[in-house]
């Protein structure tokens, strides 16, 4: 959707937010309007339909929130990728930049298998780092990534760069 669209009155700029330089887009009004919210989910359902994913994962910690809503709606399960330490099985790693520094996220060893085709979810995509790091998880179980969708896209940075490859859908652009 362009920027025009009318789920651009739901999201609220916060300037120099979590650091001095970052203009954050903050998703609150979204999720606190259940009709908006809905509509949200329903148009990042619609280009993956036809991708017949088996499972969602969702980004930590917004990508829960649209991951869990967009895995219920296509009827397949739902994997968290947390950060470091958070899940009490065997997992997998990796390390990925972001705007304003560095982190990592984690999935259980057992998350994904062979033949599993998997939709990568987050609220927003910036410099690409996270979903990249996401991607290489769900390679390195052998499962395959179909896509990345993101409600929204911050156009001006380098992310879809960094999945090449990979269909990217994001619902607004900035």
């Amino acid at each position: 959707m362009p920027l025009s669209s009318p789920l651009t009155s739901f999201v609220r700029d916060v300037p120099d937010f979590p650091k001095p330089g970052i203009l954050f887009r903050d998703i609150t009004p979204l999720l606190a309007n259940a009709e908006a919210f809905g509509e949200a989910v329903a148009a990042m359902a619609q280009p993956v339909l036809t991708l017949q994913p088996t499972h969602v994962l969702g980004l930590e910690s917004r990508g829960f929130i649209f991951g869990s809503a967009l895995a219920q709606k296509l009827g397949v399960g739902f994997v968290p990728a947390r950060k470091p330490g958070k899940l009490p099985m065997a997992t997998l790693s990796e390390a990925y930049g972001l705007e304003y520094g560095s982190d990592a996220l984690e999935i259980h060893t057992d998350a994904f298998k062979a033949g599993d085709r998997v939709l990568i979810v987050d609220d927003v995509m910036a410099t690409g780092g996270t979903a990249a790091a996401a991607l290489r998880l769900v390679e390195r179980t052998g499962a395959q990534a179909v896509a990345l969708t993101v409600f929204i896209e911050l156009s001006s940075l380098p992310g879809r760069e960094k999945v090449q490859g990979l269909p990217v859908f994001s619902l607004l652009r900035y």
